[in-house]
Formats: structure tokens, sequence, C-alpha cells
């Protein structure tokens, strides 16, 4: 470099000092308000300077050849064009026709991005249709993942994250510096699976060629679909990828790979990435050698290939342990999925028809359950093809039901309904070998198939292969190679799930080790087959079993509910946790928010066993499972809304003796960042505190919900334990609430949780209700002042059957009598 710098300052001092003071002044003016790409020099270093001065700035500031491109650009903008023609004249005697490649890439942008913005104006739709990314692109809630929070004061209500819309400004924010200053070079965006993570990455590329994005920092962008990479034959280098993404063969590769820090490489769906085995132990290094997917993948992600080059990556899994080893200080962002704003706005951009749009909307939102499954943006759409097709046919909308498998279930009725009843037996048949090539693949970890594969089931041309499989053509080494994988792949891990339903265990069209290859695989493996399996949950309901027999007129096996169950209860028989793993990869299909965990842990297993118990929406068997669990212990949660409700429904279902025991999770729900309007914000700060408390309504607690379940009846909760968890004063007081009515609970534990007087005080009154069943209630390192030891004393004398257990901290008064003091 040090040579290519000397002759760029020699070039640029002769083209310079041939300017006259006028030239010269006029050349910085320009210079100053013509920058390239976004970049220009400070104009305080510019004010004064002569042509040696300018000459390093130019070269410190841009780099030797680019210095010489800005030169020659800004020379021609004031009017000194001869000397221009000098400077090109001689940097081609000079340097040769090298720096002339540079420009070529500098101006094949223009090009590029032209390319991409035709290429990228319309996306597919799962059923094939297509539509204009920006007349369909709805924005999601997108938060930023912290690990670390602040410590809280015992009355503190802890702050949830907020979560900001997917605008312009919140995806240049995703590579923006942190507090120390430093740019981070890999961005995830993580959430379940149908979240949007997808078209929010494409929408992000697409903005960025339109201009709108990262301008002056990122050159080209590359979208990369990871499965589709990972799955083709032969090997390729990075090179022939970037070459495969441009408009024409001749693009200057080798010039755009030798800016790395200018790139932005977009790897969709990074979760497809198997762990490294002995073949592909050492990533790939060089953007020219052809390697595997994998490999090429795998250097990019460890930066160890273009270590400079900006990553954003998408996937389903938070941080999982295959991934962490491979990342190299990411920064981490949540895809949330809709907020209630934005899930109207979808639906009248899916109907178009306002009428329509109108009364589809108002169908869903009173119907609350199915209302809130919408912020997942997939089955938002799902929801809506199967309305629209409801409202042309003018069927009865309540058919439309409530939970995820349900509307799957209906979307693929809808379809199949559609057949002449003459087809009904192949129909069926043809249904059957299509959950069989579902479930070959999802064991098998395969999402694309051949030719030969459909042709093996005789799927090719069938009744099912249009609405269900999407044909994809991708570049062979001899001829282009047909390939063939679902609409979606949860539809895929649906139809899976549904094949143990349609073919008796032991049939030899049956799955391969039954629904026990599903079940009890190792854990490893199986984290893939999460979302597989909450839908078989799901599929088991008896109302469930019924609909596909009267809508897809297949008959059902029986026997999977009863193994299933038996796998449940045995779950709780001193077997390890090895169950369906993956809350954080299928979260987002009931609308669980990724749980707050350390490096490297497991996320808890207990609450996507209890996700999987939600789907059946049948009391009876949650109860019948969960006596296999008589203790349920969740760690490490950071709850969101859909979490709450999944657990409450469990706890409404469970028989009689079951112990709930939540240690350090945390209770506040990650809320929306809503910008307030002019006027609100001019009420606000004319009416000051007064006014704006008497607008402001009272806030019910995090964990509401669980407290309306422990009271009723049919709940069997006899003991809560809440240990480490920040217990702020409108938790106290649901929790007292609660303590008044709940029909089973006999044993309450507060373990190393901040509590206040008045959460004391609250907590207090409950236990001394006449109704309250409560018999022992534990305190372990919980601040006791003189009244709130008073207060308890005199529950403990009301009630002499409460036995009350607490520890003396420093120098705290002798516990009064009646108390059980455990040292």
């Amino acid at each position: 470099m040090e040579p290519l710098a000397a002759a760029a300052r020699e070039l640029l001092l002769v083209a310079l000092e041939d300017l006259s003071q006028e030239q010269l002044k006029r050349f910085c003016h320009k210079l100053r308000d013509a920058p390239l790409d976004g970049r220009s020099i400070p104009r305080g270093r510019l004010e004064g300077s002569d042509a040696v001065d300018l000459a390093e700035q130019l070269i410190h500031f841009y780099g030797p050849e680019l210095a010489l491109e800005v030169a020659r650009k800004t020379l021609k903008r004031a009017d000194v064009r001869d000397v221009a023609a000098q400077l090109k004249e001689q940097q081609l005697q000079r340097l040769g026709p090298r720096s002339s490649a540079l420009l070529s890439a500098s101006e094949y942008k223009k090009k590029y991005r032209e390319h991409v913005l035709r290429q990228h104006a319309k996306v597919k739709e799962r059923n094939a249709r297509s539509v204009k990314i920006s007349k369909r692109f709805t924005k999601v809630l997108i938060a930023p993942e912290t690990l670390e929070h602040r410590t809280l004061g015992p009355a503190e209500e802890p702050e949830p994250e907020r979560a900001r819309r997917s605008d312009t400004h919140t995806f240049n924010r995703l590579f923006s510096r942190d507090a120390e200053g430093q740019r981070p070079l890999t961005v995830v965006l993580q959430g379940p699976a149908g979240i949007g993570k997808t078209m929010a990455a494409k929408k992000i590329l697409y903005d960025w060629a339109a201009g709108k994005l990262y301008h002056g920092q990122v050159d080209f962008a590359f979208f990369m679909p990871c499965r589709e990479l990972l799955e083709r034959s032969g090997t390729c280098s990075l090179a022939d990828l970037i070459l495969e993404q441009c408009p024409d063969r001749s693009a200057p590769v080798p010039q755009i790979l030798a800016q790395a820090e200018r790139l932005l490489f977009i790897l969709d769906g990074v979760e497809e990435l198997p762990a490294p085995g002995p073949s592909e132990a050492v990533p790939c290094t060089d953007p020219l050698e052809a390697a595997s997917g994998a490999r090429v993948l795998g250097g990019l992600l460890s930066k160890v290939l273009l270590p400079a080059a900006r990553l954003l990556v998408t996937t389903r899994a938070a941080a999982p342990g295959r991934l962490q080893g491979r990342l190299c200080s990411p920064q981490c962002a949540e895809v949330c999925g809709f907020s209630d704003k934005d899930k109207k706005k979808y639906f009248y951009k899916f109907f178009r028809d306002e009428r329509r749009a109108e009364q589809a909307y108002r169908f869903v939102k009173e119907n609350e359950t199915l209302f809130s499954l919408c912020f997942v943006p997939f089955v938002c759409w799902i929801v809506c093809t199967v309305l629209r097709q409801q409202l042309e046919l003018g069927q009865d909308l309540s058919r439309t039901s409530k939970t995820t498998t349900a509307v799957y279930l209906l979307f693929v009725a809808s379809f199949l309904s559609s057949a002449p009843a003459a087809d009904g037996p192949q129909l069926q048949d043809e249904l059957r070998k299509l959950c069989r090539l579902a479930c070959e693949g999802v064991l098998g970890r395969r999402a694309q198939f051949s030719q030969k594969d459909l042709e093996r089931l005789e799927l090719l041309h069938s009744q099912v292969q249009t609405p269900f499989l999407s044909k994809k053509e991708l570049p062979g080494v001899l001829e282009t190679e047909v390939t063939y994988q679902f609409i979606d792949q949860s539809f895929q891990e649906f139809f899976a799930a549904l094949s143990y339903l349609l073919e008796d265990e032991g049939s030899p069209r049956a799955p391969a080790g039954g629904v026990g290859a599903l079940l009890r695989g190792d854990a490893e493996p199986r984290c893939h087959l999460a979302l597989t399996t909450r839908f078989l949950f799901g599929l088991l309901s008896a109302e469930r079993m019924r609909d596909i027999e009267r809508h897809l007129g297949c008959s059902v096996s029986k026997r999977v509910k009863q193994d299933v169950l038996r796998w449940v209860q045995e779950q709780g028989q001193g077997c390890p946790r090895a169950g369906p793993e993956g809350t954080k990869e299928t979260q987002a299909l009931q609308g669980a928010e990724e749980p707050e965990e350390e490096e490297d842990e497991e996320l808890s297993y207990p609450l996507e066993l209890l996700y999987c118990l939600y789907e059946t929406q049948e009391e009876a068997f949650v109860r019948q499972a969960l006596r296999g669990l008589p203790e349920l212990a969740l760690e490490r949660v950071h709850f969101s809304r859909m979490d709450l409700a999944v657990l409450s429904y469990c706890i409404r279902c469970c028989p009689v003796g079951q112990a709930l025991r939540l240690d350090s999770c945390r209770l506040a729900i990650r809320q929306e960042k809503k910008k307030k309007s002019l006027v609100k914000r001019l009420q606000g700060s004319l009416g000051g505190s007064a006014s704006r408390a008497t607008v402001r309504k009272p806030l019910g607690s995090p964990l509401r919900p669980l407290c309306e379940a422990m009271v009723d009846q049919q709940c069997g909760l006899s003991s809560l334990t809440l240990s480490h968890c920040k217990l702020p004063d409108s938790v106290c007081g649901d929790l007292s609430e609660a303590l008044r009515k709940a029909p089973a609970l006999t044993e309450l534990g507060l373990l190393h949780n901040g509590l206040s007087e008045a959460g004391l005080r609250a907590l207090s009154e409950g236990l001394a209700w006449p109704e309250c069943q409560v018999q022992t209630l534990r305190l372990t390192s919980v601040e006791l002042s003189e009244r709130s030891l008073q207060e308890l004393q005199a529950v403990g004398t009301a009630k002499p059957g409460l036995v009350i257990t607490h520890e003396a901290l420093g120098s705290r008064p002798k516990p009064p009598e009646g108390f059980d003091s455990a040292l």
C-alpha cells in the first residue's frame, strides 16, 4: 500500500498545484458539498488547506485509489475538466489499468442496485401469488436483546424492553454503535417460525437498493437463503455466489471483494446449518475457493472469510449451542411480530377490498384467541386466506378456529374441500403420501425434494402438489436442477405431525419408529422436531380428530393419543428432562417470546411441554397428563403474555396436589415503543402530573392471568413457590386476591424475593382472609420490618393452623412468638 499511496499522493500534488487560488477554493467547496457515497472530509479540515494538505487529506480519508477517483470527479464539478483529464491519463500511465477496475466496481454499484430493485420488487406468497413488497410488507416489532438488567429495588417495577416497529430508522439502528462506540459487524434477527424474519430481511435488502438504508456504508448487499445453499449439489465459491446475484457475468467480483468493509451479506435461516462434522471442521477462508455451502456459511459466520464484511443473520433459535461458537460478537434483536395496529393494516393490505377487509377484521377482532394468534404474520396470512375463501363462497366465518393447529387444519381443509366429491378417495390417498413425504423430510432434516421423490410416492402432478408444494429451479453443473419444497417449512412440520394420525403404527406406510421416534430421540438432533411435536399434540384433541374425519375424510389412529399421554407422564418419573426441545424455535406460533437465559444454557423444557398441552385445548387430557408431573419448575423465563396464558390454562386444569415453582423468572412483559401524537405530548406537558394521574388507568400485574386461574374451582394447585423473582406491589396485590379464593392452595413459598412493606401487607391481608386455605408460608431472605413482623404475627394469631417460617436477617428483632425461625 505504501508505494501506491506515494504514487497517488504525487499524482494529486501535480494536479492540485496546477490550480489557481480561485480554482483551489472552488475545488474545496465542491469537495465539501458533494460527498461520495455519503462520506466527505469534515469542513474544518478543508478550511485553509493548500495543495499538499488536500492531497494528504484525500489519501488519509479515502485511501489511495478512491482518493484519485474523488479528486477527478470533484475537478469536473469545479469546472477544471482539463486537469481532470490529465489526472486520469497520468493515473493510467503510472498505475496501469489496475485502478480502472476499481472504478468500474464503483460505477457498477448503480447497475447492481437497479437490478436488486427489479428482482425483489415482488415477493411470492405461499400460494405462489406475487405481490409488491412495498404494498404487502407490514411493519413488525423488533426488540433489542440485552444480556444484563439493572438491579431493582424491592418495590420497583421492572421495566420491560421496548419493541420498535420495523421502519427505516429501526433497520438503520441495527448496525448502530454501542455504548463503547463499537459498531457490530454481525446482527442476528431471531424469532420463532412464521414471525416475519425473512420478510424483514428482504425488506432491508429492498430498502438498501432504494437508497434508504446504510447510505455511504454499504456498496453491495447480497441475500443468501441458507437452506438452498446447503442443499445445492457440488461446490461453489463465495465469488460464484456473488456473481449469480449480479445482473451479468461481467461484474467486477474481485474488486467488489477487495472492499469487504463495504459489503453486507444477509444470511436467511442459519438454523439450517448443521453442527460441524469432520469434513466441515475447517471453515472456508478464501472467497475464491470452491467449497461446500456449509463451509462457506461457516467462514462468513465465524469471520474467517471476509472478516470486515457486515452480516445480517436470521435464525429461529435464540443463540443455540451450535451457532454460539460460530458467531463473532453478535448483536441480537428479536422479531416480535405484529402489534394490534399492524394486524389491522395487514388485513386491509391483504384484501384490498375495504368492505371485505373490514368484515374479516371485525370477525377476527371479536374472536379474542384468534386475534391474539394473528400477531404471527404467517398465521395472519393463513387466517386471511381462509377468510377470503369463505367470503367468496358465502360460508360461515365462525368455522375459523382458535388454536394454531386448528387454523392450519382449516387451511388444508379449505383447499381440499373444493375438489369434486368423486375424487375423495384418491385425494385422501394423496394426502397420506404428502404427509409421508413431509415426515421423511422432517426426520431426515430435508426441506427440498427431487422429482424422483415425488414420482416414488406418486405425487407428481397430483391434486395436492400445486396448493402445498412449490417448484424451484436451481442452477446445476450440467443442467438446471428441479426441486420441490413445501410452501412453508411450518407446513412440512404440520403434515409430518398429521402423518402419525393417518397411518396405523406397524403398517408399512407408517412413519419409521412410530411416534416414539419423534418423542424419544436424542436431545441434540430433536430440537428441529419441536414444532412437529406441538402440532401433534394439537391434532390429538377430540375436536381436531373429528375435524380430520369430517373435513378431510380420513380415519385417524386412536392409539397415538395414548402413546403420547404415556410419554408425558414418563417425564415426571425420574426421567431426564429430554423432551421436545425448542421453546426458542417454536414460540411464535402461539405467541411466546424468548426467555432470558445465560449463555449456552438450555431453555425451559417444561414451558415447551406446557405449550404442547395447551395446544390440545382438552382439559381432561391436560389434567391426566399433569398427574405424571407433580411439580412444574420454570427457571429463568422472561414471561410473555402468551407464556402466561399457556401457564394459566394448564394450572387451571391441573390435578389436586400440583406444585408450581417459578425460579429467577422475569414477570415484566415486553412492550411496544409507541410514539405519542403531538396533541398528547402537548396535553401531557401542559396538564402536569396531576392531569396525567387522572387519565391513567391502573393496570393489572403480569401475574394476574395465573392468579385468576388459581381461583378456578377446577384448579388443583396445592403449592406455589416464587424464588428470586421481583415481586412489585401490583403482583402482591393480585396474589393476595388469589390467596383468598384459591380452592386447593395450601403452601406458599417466597424465597429471595424483593418485597416492599406494602406488598407484604397485601399478602398478609390475603392470608388473613377466612376462606384462605394456605397452611404454610415460607419466607426466605425476605427483609421484614417491625411493622411487617407485627402484621404477620397478627395473621398467625388469628389463624392458629397457619405455620409461618422465615429467616432472621442481620440485626432484625427476634421473631415474635408463633413463628418458626428457620436459620
